[in-house]
This record gives structure tokens, C-alpha cells and sequence, in this order.
């Protein structure tokens, strides 16, 4: 049985930023994935923004690696073709008792070297956020904070490292983890694995895979967020990121621009017993309307076009995990809120430490240049018409309200990490994220990933193993 120098568990922007950067080294990699895809998990379902770094403690991981993987995403955007705009953030207060507590949040981000900070008093902010509400008394200003699209920013990870001789292993869930001589063995539902060392980027289940190896135990609780997305005419109704003072649970409900230009609103905050957990509640949106409404005003509700939630792991020391916790066995735990910002530094971090422990070699063949599937919409007349000269396909519109191409389609399915899924297409080409929610176009990408997978209708999903869309079809005389 082949012995991989590292087995990095967990396919969200952790596990692929951590895979990425040990493809710098010489080495054999793989990475399990419980999931069809990567970014199935915390990964998808999240707030999308580049959080500056004002709100982590000083001198605690969290704030180190927030501020670094910050700094980061201007040169990671380039190499991996991925949107992303510093619009900058607003921390908003609502009343005159909160200000001391903005000024804390000022002098954190001092000291934790975050660049751009300033305070402003309630008119200020209105005078570049027009949509405030009367109640905002106070903001604090944070000109680096920026958003991105998640599902781009781990696919391009995740890619990357694939492109540059990352192993990816889909639809493996490890359930066991034992020493055997120098290696750990993971117990998987496809086969053991054998590892020299392990990551354990198991986002709201890695307190478990942790507990089975290390004496000292982590008890992670995910914590749910419920969203409300907005139409792109809604996209232009605030300019800056905007959040509330933070709580004891996080930084309570935001509204903000996405990178596609919708407008994001949430998320809620409650801890939850079951990880799997997907559910989204009347409660919980109606927080989300009302809450973001404290902060910004005539928000148009009624462009909302889904809800959603997600999960973060929460872990009770209220600070990232990193590092070797046992012979071989190196923790990324407790990834919550800052973590899609940290997840660069991160992955250099840890890759950093594996590479020291096993003597790995630099990669001189590896290319740091990923290319995502061409976006038509968004290109030039004459680049358009070029390209669909060359391929007729790029000219035939499967998702009209993304503009999404049966071209752009293929390339999803025949990349690198190719999709096999509908949401696995849509997370690479956003075909079906627009306003009709895939009503229209659902059906012929089903066509596409049944022909070109050679797959059954009823073998295609939306996401996991029981996400069947078609249960049985009547086949035609002939078939």
C-alpha cells in the first residue's frame, strides 16, 4: 500500500489552502474529502468577506493569521484568477454607550498591525454609506477589509494544487485514525489510507478526529448562520461592508455587496448540537430582516431570491488550533470567523512546519497560475465572438439569468477537480445562482452532466450521496 508523506482531511479553503502550499514541496499529498466535491462544508455557506483584522484578540492566532491572510489576497486573487475588491468595512455603532467599545476595537486593530483604521462619527459614515440608519452614532472605518466568493477561492485552491501534483479523493469519509509504526492509518468508507502525517482540516468534525489521537480533548460546537441573498438590483444599496458592534457570539448580522453584485445580509448565531445540520428557520430570517435593518435602511426585502446557512466550528478557547498535536498529527481546528481570510495563512503555516518535519525539498516545477472557467458574460464584444467562432458552444445560453454558456458548462465538468454535481457546476460557473434559482436551468444541466459523465439521469445529484434529483424515469421503447 502506497504511504503518502501527508493526508490532509477536509477539501474546504483550509484543507486546500494547506494542499497548495505543500505542493511547493517535493512530496506525495492527498487530500480525503467526505463530500462529491470540495467546498461542501463551512467553505460554501459564509459571509464572503476579508475581514481586516481589528476584531481577533492581540497576540492569539486568530489575529495573526487574519491579518496575514489579508495581506495575502491581493497576489492569491492574480495567480488564482478569482474575484475579489477591498471595498472596505464599517463597524457601525447605535448608540452613544457603544462608542468606548468602538474605540477598543480601534486600538486592537492598532496593535494588531492592521493597516487603514479610522473613527467616525455618525455623519461621517452616512457621508460614504448614504443608507445608514439615523441610529448610527459612530463607525469604525477599516479600508482594508474586502470581499471574495468563497466557492472561487477554494476551487482555486484546491485546483492549484491538483495542477501541481496534489492527489484529491472524493466521497472518503475517514472514520478511524491508529498508529502503525512511523505512519498513521485512516480507516476511510473506501479502503485505509496510510500517512507519514496527517492534517486534520475537518472543519465542525475535526474536535472529533482530534479526540481520537490526543489526550488533551476539544470540544467543538457548531454554530449556525442564517442568511437572506438579495437580487443583483438590490447589489448597489450599500458600498462598504457593513456589521454591527460584535457580541459574545460574533459579529453579529452585516450587510454587504457581494463580488458578483448581489447584497448579502446575516448572519444569525446559535449553537447547534447536530453538525449536520442544514436547515434554515421563519425565526431565523425574520432576525436577519429585522437586525439589518438597525443598521441600514429601506433595505428591499422583497428582492430577496434564497436563503441559506452555514456552520462554524466553534471551539471553546475561542481561537484557532494550529500545529502538531501529536507525533505526526498536526490540527487546523476550530476555523470559524476570520477563517476564509486566514486560510492562506494557514496553509503556508502548517505546510511550513510538515515540510521542516520531513526534510521536504522545494518544487522547482511548481506554477502558482490557475485559470478558472472563462466568465462570457463578462467579456469584451469582439473576445466574446471570437471565442464562440472558435467554439459554438460558448454561444449557446443554458442559464439565462447568469449568462452562464454550455462552453463554460464543459469546462466545469472537464477541469482539473471537475464537477460532478449541479451544485458543483454552479459553484464553478453560477449557473443556476441567479434569480430563478436554477428553475429554468436545472434540467438541461442535467443533460450536460449525464452525456458528458455518462451517467443515468437518475444517477445525477444536486450535492451528496441521497441529493437525487430524478428517483426513476419511464425509459422510451428503443433505450
Amino acid at each position: 500500500m502506497k504511504i503518502y508523506d501527508v493526508l490532509i482531511i477536509g477539501a474546504g479553503v483550509t484543507g486546500c489552502a494547506v494542499a497548495r502550499e505543500l505542493s511547493r514541496y517535493k512530496g506525495s499529498f492527498l487530500v480525503a474529502e467526505r463530500a462529491p466535491d470540495v467546498c461542501e462544508g463551512t467553505s460554501k455557506a459564509n459571509s464572503a468577506i476579508m475581514h481586516a483584522g481589528f476584531d481577533a484578540e492581540p497576540g492569539s492566532l486568530k489575529a495573526r493569521m487574519n491579518v496575514k491572510g489579508n495581506k495575502m489576497m491581493d497576489r492569491l486573487s492574480e495567480e488564482l484568477d478569482i474575484p475579489f475588491k477591498r471595498i472596505g468595512a464599517l463597524v457601525v455603532c447605535l448608540s452613544e454607550e457603544g462608542l468606548p467599545k468602538l474605540r477598543e476595537l480601534y486600538d486592537r486593530g492598532i496593535e494588531n498591525g492592521v493597516e487603514g483604521l479610522s473613527l467616525l462619527t455618525g455623519d461621517e459614515a452616512r457621508e460614504i454609506e448614504p443608507n445608514l440608519t439615523g441610529e448610527v452614532c459612530g463607525a469604525l472605518l477599516a479600508k482594508t477589509s474586502g470581499i471574495v466568493c468563497p466557492f472561487e477561492l477554494t476551487l482555486g485552491l484546491g485546483e492549484s494544487a491538483a495542477k501541481n501534483g496534489v492527489e484529491f479523493r472524493f466521497d472518503t469519509r475517514v472514520t478511524g485514525l491508529r498508529r502503525e509504526g512511523d505512519c498513521w492509518a485512516a480507516s476511510t468508507d473506501n479502503g485505509d489510507i496510510l500517512a507519514k502525517t496527517v492534517v486534520n482540516a475537518a472543519g465542525v468534525y475535526a474536535g472529533e478526529l482530534h479526540n481520537m489521537v490526543c489526550e488533551d480533548k476539544l470540544r467543538i460546537t457548531p454554530r449556525k448562520g442564517e442568511y437572506c441573498l438579495l437580487d443583483r438590483t438590490a447589489g448597489g444599496h450599500v458600498s462598504h461592508t457593513v456589521f454591527q458592534l460584535p457580541g459574545k457570539l460574533g459579529k453579529g448580522v452585516l450587510v454587504s455587496p457581494t463580488v458578483h453584485g448581489n447584497l448579502l445580509l446575516g448572519p444569525t448565531a446559535a449553537d447547534v448540537e447536530d453538525p449536520e445540520t442544514a436547515n434554515t428557520t421563519a425565526g431565523g430570517l425574520k432576525e436577519v430582516a429585522e437586525k439589518s435593518g438597525w443598521a441600514v435602511r429601506d433595505i428591499p426585502m422583497r428582492q430577496v431570491i434564497t436563503s441559506f446557512m452555514g456552520l462554524r466550528a466553534h471551539e471553546d478557547s475561542d481561537d484557532f488550533i494550529l500545529g502538531e498535536s501529536a507525533e505526526g498529527f498536526f490540527d487546523a481546528a476550530g476555523i470559524e470567523s476570520p477563517g476564509l481570510t486566514s486560510a492562506p495563512a494557514i496553509g503556508e503555516y502548517l505546510a511550513g512546519l510538515i515540510a521542516e518535519k520531513l526534510e521536504l525539498s522545494p518544487n522547482e516545477s511548481f506554477d502558482p497560475i490557475r485559470k478558472g472557467v472563462p466568465k462570457v458574460a463578462d467579456m469584451p464584444i469582439e473576445e466574446r465572438a471570437a471565442l464562440i467562432k472558435r467554439d459554438p458552444c460558448y454561444g449557446n445560453i443554458i442559464c439565462r439569468c447568469e449568462e452562464v454558456s454550455e462552453g463554460e458548462i464543459l469546462d466545469a465538468v472537464h477541469g482539473i477537480l471537475g464537477a460532478r454535481t449541479l451544485d458543483g457546476v454552479k459553484r464553478r460557473t453560477r449557473a443556476g445562482m441567479g434569480r430563478c434559482q436554477a428553475g429554468f436551468c436545472s434540467p438541461r444541466v442535467m443533460e450536460i452532466l449525464s452525456r458528458e459523465l455518462s451517467l443515468d439521469l437518475t444517477e445525477i445529484r444536486k450535492s451528496g450521496k441521497d441529493s437525487q434529483i430524478v428517483l426513476e424515469r419511464t425509459r422510451k421503447e428503443g433505450e
